[in-house]
């Protein structure tokens, strides 16, 4: 956290790695596009203001979402530097669970989680007042306890006229030409900023593709699981490593370039190494169109400087001021 916001937010999403041979603790759950096959359920924490991978972990495919969530939180939490004075945590319907709610809030955090459209809420909907409060946006909000919670909870209903490509990840429900959406939370912002606020948890859900398709996310590389996992935190690693590389060392325009537009750009460079008077320089070929691209970010790689070697200085300074 180099720049030490005031305030974090959690991104939590899962997905599922369908296996095609005999890996161990490979089981058959909840595979949309693979029915009964077999997989791996990477559960993930991503920070939603710089995009790194706050938090990842690997599960056999039956394990339900729920179970694990609160050990992957416990870690998370651990991990905040100490200017954090706030966080916010964004869900889909996977972790609608009074548990998890009551861990978060337990932490002192807020939260705003996609709630399952169960029949008791199902029920509710019709006999709202709604009220306009965006083109094509209508929105009602209403204090309810579902069976089994321990207490009143905060639910924000947001209701689109139909049509609109059904999602089960987002839990719509159609009733009467409209679509429903439907928000538990602790914060107090306004039913449209919520939902904006939740909507930009979206780009949770690009992060793991580009996992998938640029960085063999994937790849299931062995037969074993402990390996298989070593390989899941290691694409982890290399994805964070890329994204502290753009904040610090790339232009400004290319500072949400996908992995494969910086290769294109800076990393397959075509060049080549010469030592007029013995001294080795790389020289850039003239049909080379990025060559500022490259030069400007050499120059801050050269200008960067450690956490560590900044808070040495630091501490340096204060006790010899002179």
């Amino acid at each position: 956290m180099l720049e030490q916001p005031a305030r974090a937010l959690f991104d939590l999403d899962s997905t599922v790695l369908t296996v095609y041979g005999r890996q161990e603790r490979a089981e058959v759950g909840y595979n949309p596009k693979k029915r009964g096959r077999r997989s791996y359920l990477p559960l993930l924490c991503f920070e939603g203001n710089t995009q790194d991978c706050w938090e990842g972990s690997y599960h056999p495919g039956d394990t339900h979402v729920s179970t694990i969530t609160i050990p992957l939180l416990e870690r998370a939490f651990a991990k905040l530097p100490e200017p954090i004075r706030e966080v916010r945590v964004r869900a889909d319907g996977a972790f609608f669970d009074h548990k998890i709610i009551e861990f978060i809030e337990g932490k002192g955090a807020f939260y705003a989680i996609v709630a399952r459209l169960t029949r008791p809420l199902k029920n509710r909907l019709s006999g709202l007042r709604y009220r306009r409060v965006s083109a094509g946006v209508w929105a009602a909000e209403f204090r309810y306890c579902p069976h089994g919670w321990p207490g009143l909870r905060r639910f924000v209903v947001i209701r689109r006229p139909v049509p609109e490509e059904p999602s089960a990840q987002l839990h719509l429900f159609q009733m009467g030409g409209y679509s429903y959406q439907l928000l538990v939370t602790n914060l107090t912002l306004t039913p449209l900023h919520l939902w904006r606020f939740y909507n930009q948890r979206a780009r949770a859900e690009l992060i793991i593709r580009e996992l998938k398709d640029a960085y063999a996310l994937g790849k299931i590389p062995t037969q074993d699981f402990t390996a298989n996992e070593a390989f899941f935190q290691i694409v982890l690693l290399a994805y964070n490593l890329l994204n502290w590389f753009k904040r610090l060392c790339v232009p400004p325009h290319l500072r949400r370039a996908t992995l494969q537009r910086l290769r294109q750009r800076l990393f397959l460079v075509p060049a080549q190494l010469v030592r007029p008077d013995g001294v080795p320089t790389l020289r850039l070929a003239p049909s080379y169109v990025w060559a500022s691209d490259f030069s400007e970010t050499l120059r801050r790689i050269r200008r960067l400087r450690s956490p560590f070697e900044i808070s040495w200085r630091s501490k340096s300074l204060a006790q010899h001021p002179s």
